[in-house]
């Protein structure tokens, strides 16, 4: 049964994971300075959840840079970050994924980051009491510039 929920979720994890907007006040980030931080640009990012993987690009504008390093963002998703700890290289990122049907997922990452890449490892808990269930992305910056027809974050 949870080898056939896994199977079945595994885009949703992927989703939740790593494509869900942090909804928590930016006050709650530590930041240590602007070279602390990911820079905006043409983005590459892969995602993998239970053996699913996949890759997209996408131009990030200065004013999303945020929302995209804090967790990328979806329509299906709705994420809560209460434990988000970013600085000197170093990320780690706790909280709960809800879609539209109120299904809700435990989530946990972590890993190390600069201003031009980062990689985070983790899991989802799709029920409680269930092991977390691996997932990683990682990402680098292909260009500062975006190319023409470049679709945004």
């Amino acid at each position: 049964m949870l080898i056939r929920t896994a199977a079945i979720a595994a885009p949703a994890l992927a989703g939740a994971l790593f494509l869900a907007a942090p909804t928590t006040p930016q006050a709650a980030m530590t930041v240590q300075s602007s070279a602390d931080t990911v820079l905006p640009g043409y983005w590459e990012y892969t995602t993998s959840a239970v053996g699913v993987r996949d890759t997209e690009q996408k131009c990030v504008r200065p004013s999303e840079i945020n929302r995209f390093f804090g967790g990328l963002s979806t329509r299906r998703w709705r994420c809560t970050y209460p434990v988000r700890q970013v600085g000197n290289g170093n990320a780690r990122f706790e909280g709960t994924c809800t879609d539209h049907k109120n299904r809700r997922v435990n989530v946990r990452l972590n890993g190390t980051y600069t201003q031009e890449s980062f990689t985070f490892r983790g899991g989802a808990q799709l029920a409680r009491g269930t092991p977390y269930l691996p997932a990683s992305i990682t990402a680098r910056r292909l260009a500062a510039q975006c190319p023409a027809g470049a679709e945004y974050f």
